[in-house]
């Protein structure tokens, strides 16, 4: 399974690529941040995260995108512009056709370090060791994208049983009612 990991942001977008199975050591494909000025207009930010995202589609042709949810902040003025660059991420697969996941930051940080209130150093250093990295990708946008990736792909085999069985049981009830 290929998964694009979007962390997603305004000023700076981390976007990363793994490929590979629960189970089996994971390749990364490719890290990186999406970066806009934050004087710009946030029509023309929001296009260049769209372009960028695009980019990243195009490049590495994932079959799944893995995108962290927008949480509650006290700063709504950042939570804004999260939710925008979040949209965006989901828009571009959406337009492809391509399945959105969406993770909490306590999901991903509990799949990769075992914690879920891990900090950002804990994470970039799991994400290093778990990709075989020589050092952690920084900014730490980029090491978070990597991260929803991860868990994804090693939380994916699990949410597919638990849809399968709850589908079954919806399907089984409706021809006993």
């Amino acid at each position: 399974m290929r998964v694009l990991g979007v962390d997603p942001g305004l000023t700076r977008c981390g976007i990363g690529v793994v490929e590979g199975v629960a189970g089996r050591p994971l390749t990364m494909l490719g890290v990186g941040v999406v970066r806009t000025a934050a004087d710009a207009e946030i029509g023309d930010r929001l296009v260049a995260v769209e372009r960028g995202i695009e980019e990243w589609l195009d490049t590495h042709r994932p079959e799944m995108v893995a995108v962290e949810r927008v949480f509650s902040q006290h700063n709504v003025r950042t939570v804004m512009g999260t939710a925008q660059a979040s949209a965006v991420a989901m828009l571009c697969a959406a337009r492809r056709g391509l399945p959105v996941a969406l993770h909490t930051p306590s999901e991903v940080k509990a799949a990769v370090t075992g914690s879920g209130r891990a900090d950002k150093a804990q994470v970039g250093a799991m994400v290093t060791r778990l990709l075989r990295l020589d050092a952690p990708p920084k900014p730490a946008d980029a090491a978070d994208a990597l991260a929803l990736a991860i868990c994804h792909i090693w939380r994916a085999p699990a949410q597919n049983r638990l849809q399968r069985a709850v589908a079954a049981h919806h399907a089984t009830k409706g021809r006993t009612a």
